[in-house]
């Protein structure tokens, strides 16, 4: 495990309007690659691609100790119910612009210029570190494996300082 902390609670949430728990392939796949690494699962939500929904469930667990770090999925594009970035963004007392960047230019080099079109972002809300990535398996693959998994024990030890 790279950078500081060990394992990590977490909390996975995806954002649909037409997933349910058996087509949440996305959420699986991060849940997976999350235990692969040590971390634990402290809660797996499958919400609607709602804004207040989304911001209540942030506020619970940023109230809560339960989740060191949330990461959600979908919600992410341009489209008329894609609605996850504003809620998230919104939420967000420290952003981490980097991870947005990156996602970006990883994912230009894998899928070309649509990867324009991304909104992921993510950042800190007190003690709780937040993800938002598309909700695609590449993209939530790619995110994991290159950019959350090997820095968030590093953003958990930071935030402990």
């Amino acid at each position: 495990m790279a950078h500081g902390q060990g394992s990590l609670a977490c909390m996975v949430v995806t954002c649909s309007d037409t997933r349910t728990r058996d087509t949440d392939t996305s959420g699986k796949l991060i849940c997976h690659l999350l235990k692969e690494q040590g971390h634990t699962i402290a809660a797996q939500h499958l919400i609607k691609d709602e804004p207040e929904e989304i911001t209540r469930l942030l506020e619970t667990a940023a109230q809560q100790a339960d989740a060191q770090v949330a990461i959600i999925n979908g919600g992410t594009g341009i489209s008329r119910r894609d609605a996850t970035f504003e809620a998230v963004d919104g939420f967000l007392q420290k952003r981490l612009d980097g991870f947005g960047e990156l996602f970006r230019y990883l994912s230009y080099k894998d899928i070309g210029s649509s990867a324009m079109l991304s909104r992921a972002t993510a950042g800190i809300h007190g003690h709780l570190i937040i993800f938002s990535i598309p909700g695609s398996q590449g993209a939530v693959r790619l995110a994991m494996e290159q950019l959350i998994l090997p820095e968030m024990g590093h953003i958990a030890g930071e935030l402990m300082k």
